[in-house]
C-alpha cells in the first residue's frame, strides 16, 4: 500500500547539488549550536552493541533488531535502534560532571519502520545526553532545555536562509514554545487519535512540545509508546513544528529526563518487563550507580526536511523504497537520493 503522499503542485526550493550543500551546513551550524548551548561534547558511538547487555533501545517494544553473530568474539550483536542507553553508560564511564554532557552521529537501521513521507528503514540522529542534579528532574527544567534546543534550530534556520535565499519563502520557526501535556490533549479532543490530536494543536501553535508520553492516559491508553528504561514517563516528551509543505504536526526530537531507580522500577513492572531487571544496565541504574541524565534524539533527516522545505525524506537521505513509492515520486518530479 502507498503510504507516500506528495503535495499537489510541489516543487523542491534548491536543486539537488543545492540541497547536498545546505544538509552538510545545516549539520554543521546545528551541531556547533545545540552543542555549545547545552555544553556536550561530540563524542565516537557505536554502530551496534552486544544483545546480551539490555543497552540497545526498544522503542515501542515491538520492533525487531537487526542481529548477527561475531565468531571471534563468541557474541551476537544488535544494530542500534538508537543510543538513549548506551549514552548514559558512557557519561558514567568517561566520568562526567553534573552539567556536562555528550552528543554523536547515530545511524541505525530500523527494519519494521512503515515507509511514508517521514519514515525509512535508515536512521539518522543527533543523540546527545548531558548529566543533571537531583533538582533538576523537574518540569521547568525540561521546558528549558526544550526552548534551547529551540533556540539553537531557529538560529540555524536564519543562517541558512541568508546563504540560501530561496528558502526564504519557508515561515519561520517559532522561538516561543507552547507547552501541553498529552493528557490535556485527550481531554481536549477525546475522540480524536494522539495524531489528530497534535495536528489541531500545533496548527494553532506551531512550535509544541508535549510533555508526557509512555503512561497511560485516562482512557487507559498513552499518548503513544514508550520504552519503560530510559525517559520518565511524567518527564518526557516530543518537540512538534508545524510543516508547511506537507500541512501537518512533524516531530523533530523524542527526549526526556531519564528514569532514576525509582522510576524505572515503576515503569519496568508496569511494562510488564521486570525481565529487564537481569541485564547489567538496569541493576546498574536500579542501584544507582549510573547518573542523572537528560538526554534524546534529534532527528538528522527530518530537521534537514523540514528546514529545506522538503515533502520527503528520500530528498535529504540515501535509503530503500517499495516500486510505489519510486513511481510516485518520479511522477511528481521528487528526486529520491
Amino acid at each position: 500500500m502507498l503510504n507516500t503522499v506528495i503535495p499537489e503542485g510541489y516543487a523542491p526550493k534548491l536543486n539537488l547539488y543545492d540541497t547536498q550543500k545546505a544538509i552538510g551546513l545545516l549539520k554543521r551550524l546545528f551541531e556547533d549550536r545545540l552543542g555549545g548551548a547545552l555544553n556536550l561534547r561530540r563524542v565516537s558511538a557505536p554502530l551496534f552493541v552486544e544483545a546480551s547487555t539490555g543497552l540497545n533501545d526498544d522503542l515501542n517494544g515491538v520492533e525487531r533488531p537487526v542481529s548477527f553473530d561475531v565468531p571471534d568474539a563468541g557474541r551476537d550483536a544488535q544494530v542500534v535502534h538508537s543510543l538513549a542507553k548506551w549514552k548514559r553508560m558512557a557519561l558514567h564511564r568517561y566520568q562526567f560532571p553534573v552539567g556536562e554532557g555528550i552528543y554523536t552521529d547515530m545511524n541505525a537501521i530500523r527494519r519494521d519502520e512503515e515507509l511514508d513521507n517521514l519514515h525509512s528503514v535508515y536512521v539518522d540522529q543527533w543523540d546527545w545526553e548531558k548529566v543533571i542534579a537531583p533538582r533538576d528532574r523537574t518540569i521547568p527544567y525540561l521546558q528549558n532545555v526544550v526552548s534551547t534546543i529551540v533556540g539553537a534550530l531557529v538560529d540555524t534556520q536564519e543562517t541558512l536562509r541568508s546563504v540560501f535565499p530561496e528558502l526564504t519563502v519557508l515561515p519561520l520557526i517559532q522561538r516561543d514554545v507552547s507547552f501541553v501535556t498529552a493528557q490535556e490533549l485527550e481531554d481536549k479532543w477525546p475522540d480524536k487519535t494522539p495524531k489528530e490530536r497534535e495536528d489541531l494543536w500545533v496548527m494553532e501553535h506551531p512550535t509544541t512540545f508535549v510533555i508526557g508520553i509512555g503512561a497511560p492516559l485516562k482512557s487507559g491508553k498513552p499518548h503513544d509508546g514508550r520504552a519503560p528504561d530510559y525517559d520518565d514517563w511524567d518527564l518526557n516528551g516530543d518537540i512538534l513544528i508545524w510543516n508547511s509543505v506537507l500541512g501537518h504536526a512533524f516531530e523533530i526530537s523524542s527526549m526526556g529526563i531519564r528514569v532514576n531507580p525509582e522510576s524505572l522500577d515503576r515503569q519496568l513492572t508496569a511494562a510488564g518487563a521486570d525481565y529487564r531487571r537481569e541485564f547489567p544496565f538496569h541493576q546498574a541504574l536500579l542501584n544507582g550507580e549510573l547518573p542523572l541524565t537528560i538526554g534524546g534524539g534529534i532527528g538528522q533527516s527530518r530537521v534537514s526536511m523540514l528546514l529545506l522545505g522538503k515533502a520527503h525524506i528520500g530528498e535529504v537521505q540515501a535509503s530503500i523504497w517499495d516500486p510505489q513509492t519510486i513511481e510516485a515520486c518520479k511522477e511528481a518530479g521528487v528526486i529520491l537520493l
